[in-house]
């Protein structure tokens, strides 16, 4: 028997594990496209429209500009009145382009039109339902239902109506499955499950729309699914979640059950630098925008999440002979 007969298969899977197995496991991060500076804010959230206009909080209240950075309006100034804001902390848009407004210094949620005319708001300080101490998130899914990130001492997720009737909520303080310690964003998929920064627990949590607790991910660290202070969550239409890992000053990307996909950003103020990211969003074509809060400024990146090898057979043959 020729050794060629032997050898062959060995190398063939050496070099099928040392070229297959790395671009299954390895992505780079989506291509920097653009940026722009705010005006006199700290950008604290940022969300994106159906039509790809883009809505940013920050400060005592919203810009919206489109999806280049053309500035077409804004509303909101500091006060307790209707469309006043102590501090426009988080900010959402449903199906209909209503945008929903975590003003956090009032405890209470603000809804507007797409162009700032005031619609309605809820909400009182204190621990009950329809009650918050420092709302810090809000969401809507397709449904109609707004879900809203309760955090200090309430360490909980509330869902309500369009119209602020409240409907269920869940979560206590702890570190256990289902528990929550400063919850700080909420994020919803395609087929109603939710999310939450549970951001002093530095992971993220998976609930049913009814809070029935699913899975969990992250831990204290550096590392590739690993945060400090996860403050923003996001999912686009394919499913992959988005996370604003602050202090790291990146951004990660994972599956819907978790896994890691890809992450981005180093501490700086260049193209694809962060310096502490306060939200994340991304449209319906999935170019990702980050509220990049001390750099007072929104970055938006591309879409594709590619990996970094490839492999054709072509390549293996030639480098197998």
């Amino acid at each position: 028997m020729h050794k060629r007969s032997l050898v062959a298969p060995v190398l063939l899977t050496i070099i099928l594990a040392a070229l297959l197995l790395p671009a299954a496991a390895s992505a780079q991060a989506p291509a920097y496209l653009t940026q722009w500076g705010l005006f006199g804010a700290s950008p604290f959230d940022v969300a994106v429209d159906g039509s790809g206009n883009v809505y940013v909080a920050g400060n005592n209240g919203i810009q919206k500009f489109t999806s280049g950075g053309t500035y077409l309006t804004q509303w909101g100034t500091g006060g307790t009145g209707n469309g006043q804001f102590s501090v426009a902390y988080d900010v959402a848009v449903d199906g209909g382009g209503s945008v929903y407004v975590v003003d956090v210094g009032n405890y209470r949620i603000q809804v507007f039109t797409n162009s700032g005319t005031y619609l309605t708001q809820w909400g009182t300080q204190g621990s009950g339902n329809g009650q918050f101490d420092h709302p810090s998130g809000v969401a809507v899914d397709g449904s109609g239902n707004v879900y809203v990130a309760d955090s200090w001492d309430n360490h909980r997720i509330q869902v309500y109506t369009v119209s602020g009737a409240y409907v269920t909520g869940w979560g206590t303080f702890g570190n256990g499955a289902g528990q929550l310690f400063y919850p700080d964003d909420v994020a919803v998929d395609g087929a109603g499950n939710v999310y939450v920064a549970d951001s002093g627990n530095n992971r993220i949590q998976k609930f049913t729309s009814s809070g029935v607790y699913l899975t969990q991910w992250g831990s204290f660290g550096t590392g590739n699914g690993q945060f400090d202070y996860p403050r923003s969550v996001a999912v686009d239409g394919s499913g992959n979640v988005y996370v604003a890992d602050t202090y790291n000053h990146r951004i990660q990307v994972y599956t819907v059950s978790g896994a890691y996909v890809a992450g981005w950003g180093t501490p700086g103020n260049g193209n694809g630098q962060f310096s502490f990211p306060g939200g994340v969003a991304v449209d319906g074509s999935g170019n990702v925008y980050v509220a990049d809060t001390y750099n007072h400024r929104i970055q938006v990146f591309g879409s594709a999440l590619v990996p970094t090898k490839s492999t054709t057979w072509g390549r293996i043959k030639a480098l197998y002979r």
